[in-house]
């Protein structure tokens, strides 16, 4: 990056920046993919909830075991050709999923797919960090996200017409197809810094990265920030990725279509509820605040939405969109984890963070999905498991619990007052003073 952040924001500096939140858009295409696909898959690889749900769910182990390899990637090779042989991998993924004979290709797939996308949305922060002024960071790490979550819209109601059409393993080859065109445009348009010419990183450069993010798992601080992170994601990328669909088709007697257009709302939320929470965090001059009121709205809505008997659907899709929107204050956690590392592995640290971020996926889709097979009563159509609208309801319990220990955690977190804290060389460091 460059020796010195921009001071302006310029119009190739946003392309570039736009290109790379675009990756992390089709990451969460990719992500919520399978919500619309749950009935197909099953019948065709002859499967439970919770097979589906692991094949879901290992999109997020590869996506957050390549947080760290990925930023000492672009530390060592720059964002524009990390980025794009990710997408070439992307592409791999897509293809053989959509091939897949059997779950075990399947899974190799799905494994592909999400270590190719894991470089998305850390991409979009490393070329924010080098084209726009620091002041900014804050503001364009919860707007990326909120492209980001543009691309899970996309992935609801578009893809599940895709699916009716055309069927699921050609809506895959043309999701393949997709990511050959990003990886080229990526190579041809991203550059890694202003500098027409900016210096490579050492050979051993990745060495103190590594070292950097065993420190800052040491920090409290960021752990709690961390705990946050990933328990406030976890709703959205269990509920509003997978099981909400099926769900919602169960409780209100909706097809697969009208159950993704009800579900949008929660990523509209998220969407809308990324750049919000970054914005009001930098507008009042807090970290804090924002994480726990989103927290006790994400706890609100989501026991509102689930719980409430006899719900009309118009409040259905309002709380979805107040649970979305409470679970995106989790925006908030890179801006408060730069300031919290500010003494020293500060890109440890948000690897680590994101990394966190996306684990409550990969572990509560597939235990949402045993829980699901617990309770199922033997009902098959089309050769896929039919569950009861109760038997979700008592798997959800989980949800309200997340927001519950996410408050908790938030809690735990110190205030920053958006100034960067002293490397943390004692149990208390000050605020750094302006």
């Amino acid at each position: 990056m460059s020796a010195a952040a921009p001071q302006q924001i310029t119009w190739v500096g946003f392309v570039v920046w736009l290109l790379a939140a675009f990756g992390f858009f089709f990451a969460w295409v990719l992500r919520v993919s399978p919500s619309v696909m749950v009935e197909p898959l099953m019948a065709d690889f002859q499967v439970g909830g919770a097979l589906l749900g692991t094949l879901s769910g290992l999109y997020f182990y590869t996506y957050a075991l390549l947080q760290a390899p990925a930023g000492l990637a672009m530390d060592r090779w720059g964002p524009r050709r990390a980025l794009a042989l990710a997408a070439l991998v992307t592409a791999a993924g897509c293809a053989l999923f959509a091939l897949a004979p059997t779950i075990e290709v399947a899974y190799l797939g799905r494994l592909l797919i999400g270590g190719g996308v894991a470089f998305a949305f850390l991409g979009s922060l490393v070329l924010a960090s080098a084209w726009f002024p620091q002041r900014r960071f804050a503001m364009f790490s919860g707007l990326g996200m909120g492209i980001g979550l543009l691309g899970g819209i996309v992935g609801q109601a578009p893809l599940a017409l895709a699916v009716e059409v055309a069927g699921w393993r050609d809506a895959m080859m043309a999701l393949a197809a997709g990511a050959l065109v990003l990886s080229a445009a990526t190579w041809l348009v991203v550059r890694d810094t202003p500098e027409p010419r900016p210096a490579r990183a050492a050979a051993g450069a990745g060495e103190p990265v590594l070292r950097g993010l065993w420190a800052v798992m040491r920090r409290s601080q960021t752990l709690y920030i961390a705990f946050f992170s990933g328990l406030m994601s976890a709703p959205m990328l269990a509920f509003g990725a997978l099981w909400g669909v099926p769900y919602t088709m169960q409780a209100y007697g909706l097809s697969k279509i009208e159950a993704a257009s009800v579900m949008a709302p929660i990523l509209f939320g998220f969407t809308a509820g990324a750049p919000a929470w970054g914005w009001l965090s930098d507008r009042i001059g807090r970290r804090k605040l924002p994480m726990l009121a989103g927290a006790l709205t994400s706890l609100l809505a989501a026991t509102g939405a689930i719980y409430i008997p006899g719900l009309p659907l118009a409040a259905y899709g309002v709380l979805l969109f107040l649970m979305g929107f409470g679970g995106a204050s989790m925006a908030v956690s890179y801006a408060a984890t730069r300031e919290h590392n500010a003494g020293g592995g500060t890109g440890a640290a948000l690897g680590f963070v994101n990394m966190c971020a996306v684990l409550g996926g990969a572990v509560f889709q597939p235990l949402l999905g045993w829980l699901l097979d617990l309770q199922w009563d033997g009902r098959l159509v089309a050769g896929a498991r039919v569950y009861a609208a109760e038997a979700y309801r008592l798997a959800f319990l989980v949800l309200p619990g997340l927001c519950i220990v996410g408050f908790i955690a938030a809690l735990r977190v110190r205030e920053t007052y958006c100034r960067p804290y002293a490397a943390p060389a004692d149990p208390a460091p000050a605020v750094a003073r302006a």
